[in-house]
């Protein structure tokens, strides 16, 4: 369920506030080749199956900066930002892979809106997310990501 804004002062309005939890997505064999063919990575753990089952995670697994990309896709589903003429990937406060994730597994974001500070011409806002794998213990990934909404 998305949480639709029109403009930044209702964006500012939403600090501090749960933005939820997004859909599934499994992570395929084929994203990660895909992944691995735009990259340059094609480290066998993550697109060779036979020899990654017998290797340390009994499967292949996303390139952690697999995970991490989806950030964006994941996050669009919790809030659109309308009434901006502009919204930008500012940067990363911190991100941490606790647990890899393996070849068909489906992975959702868990989604806080922390600050929202004005910068010239819009707001810059810190978004605390969670990538949770299904049926898993440990998250993919923690990140703090930033994010600019101009006017």
């Amino acid at each position: 369920m998305s949480i639709t804004v029109n403009g930044l002062d209702e964006l500012k309005k939403l600090a501090g506030s749960d933005l939820g939890t997004s859909e599934w997505i499994e992570i395929t064999q084929e994203r990660i080749n895909t992944f691995a063919d735009a990259t340059g990575d094609h480290q066998w753990i993550h697109v060779d199956p036979e020899k990654a089952a017998e290797g340390p995670f009994g499967a292949p697994i996303a390139h952690g900066y697999l995970t991490l990309s989806l950030f964006i896709p994941l996050f669009t589903e919790l809030l659109d930002v309308q009434g901006v003429t502009t919204k930008v990937n500012y940067g990363l406060n911190k991100v941490r892979f606790p647990s890899p994730v393996k070849v068909g597994s489906r992975i959702r974001l868990v989604g806080k809106l922390g600050e929202v500070e004005e910068v010239p011409g819009g707001v810059q806002i810190t978004v605390d997310g969670i990538i949770e794998i299904e049926g898993g213990g440990k998250p993919a990934a923690v990140l703090s990501s930033l994010s600019r909404f101009y006017a």
